[in-house]
């Protein structure tokens, strides 16, 4: 199974929070930074706001799965943090993938089709 390439300190949140680039929808917020490292990061936050653990880690799961199906048109070198916001707690899987895709069509962060 393919490791999952993720954000987990503080202080990697931090830096993308603060140089990076954010862009909003209905249902999520995304900050982006460019890093010199091979390969994307990704990092999901949802405050206690949002609702229980088991709601915050569905959001969190649905998020992650639109990344790992998403990642190959993505460019690479890239550092994101989405932000849970609360009018995607109880939506489906195609209504938070839309939306993560629709951020990095902001972010300009696909790949040309061709």
């Amino acid at each position: 199974m393919k490791r999952f390439h993720s954000l987990k300190k503080n202080s990697e949140f931090q830096a993308v929070y603060r140089t990076g680039k954010s862009y909003a929808n209905k249902y999520l917020v995304m900050y982006v930074l460019d890093t010199d490292k091979q390969g994307n990061r990704i990092g999901i936050s949802a405050s206690k706001k949002f609702g229980n653990s088991v709601e915050r880690h569905r959001f969190a799961r649905l998020v992650r799965e639109s990344f790992r199906l998403n990642e190959d048109i993505l460019e690479d070198g890239k550092d994101i943090v989405v932000v849970a916001r609360t009018a995607a707690k109880d939506k489906s899987f195609d209504k938070i993938e839309s939306a993560f895709l629709h951020l990095c069509g902001l972010h300009n962060i696909l790949k040309e089709s061709k």
